[in-house]
């Protein structure tokens, strides 16, 4: 899990590629889930939020809000 002040040092492209890391994690956890093989299921929480940050990062430089590295 990264930190939500560690997002803000990413790249966009670096941001896009963490973002689909964590979705094909997200869809693993919930296969492991489903064969109820997940041992920490606080873990899809943690994921989800995760890419929910990616997500605003990536709209704030979408918008314009945030400057960086582009």
């Amino acid at each position: 899990m990264i930190k939500q002040s560690n997002i803000a040092e990413y790249s966009v492209e670096e941001l896009q590629t963490k973002l689909a890391d964590n979705e094909s994690e997200l869809a693993n956890l919930r296969f492991q889930q489903a064969l109820q093989q997940l041992e920490k299921p606080s873990q899809i929480h943690q994921v989800k939020r995760e890419i929910a940050q990616i997500k605003t990062v990536l709209r704030e430089f979408e918008l314009g809000i945030r400057k960086g590295k582009e």
